[in-house]
């Protein structure tokens, strides 16, 4: 039988998550775990009981993030038009990403490794992304030749290239659309 979580423990993995949050944004995914533990107002050792790596912090603090990624993508499948619904789901994959510097090639390289605690999460993302992918190339409004891997490596990549801009807030959209152009079959 499982033992249920104490309330005091609850709270102490409730403000090391609130803290993450705070310093992943402000420091990237390479914050300093010590930094965290102290905005939470707890110890180090705190930390690693509740979070044992960094990754299982990442992990928890993300999980949520690729959550709402695949709930948005699997709401957009009913959109109308399909390349609409995929630019609106790599617009926000790209703008999510942004959000934490050093997260895109965190995702990237949860994608790659199957033994990372991100993955189970990031290949449920991917798949709901496909699914829209798929849907926008058999309307015919992208290229059949792309994959959802390069599709969001491609948008990672924005965000990467956001993430060192000093160009206007508007950069990601005027990216993201270029690449919208690129993946658009001329075909039809």
């Amino acid at each position: 039988m499982a033992q249920a979580v104490r309330a005091d423990a609850r709270k102490n993995r409730d403000l090391l998550l609130a803290a993450a949050r705070e310093a992943v944004a402000e420091h990237g995914t390479g914050a300093s775990l010590r930094d965290i533990a102290r905005r939470a107002g707890v110890g180090i050792g705190t930390l690693y009981r509740h979070f044992p790596s960094r990754e299982t912090l990442l992990e928890a603090l993300l999980d949520a993030n690729f959550d709402a990624m695949r709930a948005q993508a699997e709401s957009l499948l009913s959109a109308p038009e399909p390349a609409d619904a995929l630019l609106t789901w790599l617009g926000e994959l790209t703008a999510a990403s942004a959000t934490y510097h050093g997260l895109p090639e965190s995702i990237m390289n949860a994608l790659a490794d199957e033994g990372s605690g991100l993955h189970a999460s990031c290949t449920q993302m991917r798949s709901a992304g496909e699914r829209l992918l798929e849907r926008a190339q058999q309307d015919g409004s992208v290229r059949s030749d792309v994959s959802i891997t390069e599709v969001i490596a491609l948008a990672l990549g924005l965000a990467w290239a956001a993430e060192r801009s000093v160009e206007s807030a508007d950069l990601v959209a005027r990216l993201l659309s270029t690449a919208m152009y690129g993946l658009a079959d001329r075909r039809r």
